[in-house]
């Protein structure tokens, strides 16, 4: 395995299984120079009145999911504090990260300046769990349980969300490319030229990727992105790096050195270290 920093994991302060001590105590053992814990940090005025907020109040972690940004900055800052205070005293290196939901409207930009300036991460990863579709917040799941018809506009709203992260030079890299496949969507041929697409305004804005490994448990036995995807970002020479996406200890790592095989077999050469990602400029 040639990666040895994991950057895309998540805690039991928001929705992950273990400790910040016990993720970090796991990279260690798995032999990573680096860990960033990398909390999910979604706002959204709406995100209350959602299906998603309703399971993540009966699972326990409902403030993962803030309609104000003071609230947000408020969790974070709690967060990066404990994150800074054990960094003192580790032998391994931590960063503090984050996973953005990016929402394209200028008061939402706003907000989120104004949490960078106080909280000031180490990274920051783009995500688009969520799309606006006929006045509602709508996730992959509803995705899921819509119409074809509102599914497909569904998906051609997430995939426009896709370009416009990217091309808001605001990330680090952007996660789990086609999520939506997590729920059978948009895997058909007719997607190929909007993943094309995608890839072009991705590559023009000189955004990068992850290759998240955490795709492998799902039936269809390959990471975000698919094989597909992966052999176009790879002809555009996009940089990568490959991500465990873990929300346990058991997650650490896992699946990194198929990750890096199936990354070879489409041709990936453009591999990211620690430094050029941390070196990257709004």
């Amino acid at each position: 395995m040639l990666q040895n920093f994991t950057l895309h994991t998540h805690t039991n302060l928001f929705d992950g299984k273990n400790t910040a001590t016990e993720m970090i105590d796991t990279a260690q053992q798995c032999g990573m120079v680096a860990i960033g814990i990398s909390n999910h940090f979604i706002v959204h005025p709406d995100i209350v009145d959602t299906p998603s907020y309703a399971a993540a109040l009966r699972g326990g972690y409902a403030h993962m999911y803030m309609n104000n940004f003071d609230g947000a900055i408020n969790e974070f800052k709690q967060h990066y504090d404990e994150l800074r205070r054990i960094a003192q005293h580790a032998s391994i290196k931590i960063l503090c990260g984050m996973e953005v939901d990016f929402f394209n409207t200028a008061a939402w930009r706003r907000g989120f300046e104004r949490a960078l300036k106080v909280l000031q991460p180490d990274y920051i990863i783009g995500s688009g769990h969520f799309v606006e579709y006929n006045g509602r917040l709508c996730n992959i799941h509803d995705m899921a349980n819509a119409d074809d018809d509102a599914r497909d506009e569904m998906l051609t709203l997430y995939w426009t969300k896709i370009q416009q992260m990217a091309q808001s030079g605001m990330f680090n890299w952007l996660a789990h490319l086609d999520l939506p496949k997590k729920r059978g969507l948009g895997r058909d041929a007719r997607w190929f030229d909007t993943e094309c697409r995608t890839v072009d305004v991705i590559a023009k804005s000189g955004a990068r990727l992850e290759i998240n490994a955490k795709g492998f448990v799902l039936p269809y036995n390959e990471p975000y992105p698919s094989g597909r995807i992966l052999n176009q970002v790879a002809a555009a020479n996009i940089p990568v790096l490959i991500s465990d996406d873990a929300h346990a200890v058991d997650q650490v790592c896992r699946n990194f050195s198929d990750a890096e095989h199936f990354a070879q077999q489409c041709g990936v050469k453009n591999m990211l270290s620690l430094q050029k990602i941390l070196d990257f400029s709004n």
